[in-house]
């Protein structure tokens, strides 16, 4: 039976396909204020802004393809039971063939009533006002803005429960209550983190690859390869 490993990623992943982050210097949040185009507020005063903001970083995600650290996580299902928990709103964990995706802030190619969250459709396309769902209320972008609640929170809380490994890979650990997540590792798992600026995370029993993703990846895939052998030899 394969141990089960968690990948938990935040923009640091996407980062290196071309995927502006939100917090870093030159990051979407230094040319958009959130207020503006990423809360329930901003939607409610203006979702003309709301739907451009969106659309454009729907665009520009369909002209970047995943990179050799999501490669790599799918590399990983042939040795362990992998699930992805992401923080991004992208689809380059799935175009790289990862089977098992868990998105906490929504998805940017999928769209839905403003109204019932239950009614969710496909789109590649741009939004527009006055585009309706089937109940004839206005289509939003089917992501999780500020103040609003996480709805898959609590199905990645009971999968890291399970883990044996779980790795922090490209997430700065700031945004709750995705953060928390690694609260949550059970005491036995293994814990690693890669990212070029390793956050602090109040946790000492985790191992530490300050390295980009598509770089610490492959140091990861090695550590847990020398580990899961060492293990067999034990038995």
């Amino acid at each position: 039976m394969k141990k089960k490993l968690v990948i938990f990623s935040g923009a640091g992943i996407s980062a290196e396909s071309g995927i502006p982050t939100f917090r870093d210097q030159n990051g979407i949040w230094e040319t958009h204020r959130i207020e503006e185009v990423a809360t329930p507020q901003a939607w409610a005063s203006n979702p003309k802004l709301v739907l451009k903001f969106y659309n454009e970083r729907r665009r520009k995600i369909l002209k970047v393809n995943p990179n050799k650290a999501h490669l790599e996580i799918k590399k990983l299902e042939e040795f362990f039971e992998v699930v992805v928990i992401t923080q991004n709103i992208d689809d380059l964990h799935e175009r790289a063939g990862s089977k098992n995706v868990l998105h906490l802030h929504g998805e940017i190619f999928k769209m839905r009533s403003e109204k019932n969250s239950n009614l969710v459709y496909p789109t590649k396309n741009d939004i527009k006002v006055g585009q309706l769902a089937e109940d004839g209320e206005q289509l939003r972008p089917h992501i999780v803005w500020f103040f609003e609640e996480v709805p898959m929170m609590e199905k990645a809380i009971e999968i890291v429960k399970q883990c044996d490994y779980f790795v922090v890979i490209g997430s700065s650990l700031v945004v709750y209550p995705a953060a928390s997540l690694i609260s949550y590792v059970p005491q036995n798992a293994l814990k690693f983190i890669i990212d070029p600026q390793i956050p602090n995370h109040g946790d000492k029993d985790i191992f530490v690859i300050q390295k980009p993703a598509t770089e610490g990846i492959i140091e990861l895939a090695t550590k847990l390869k020398k580990l899961m052998t060492k293990l067999s030899l034990l038995k």
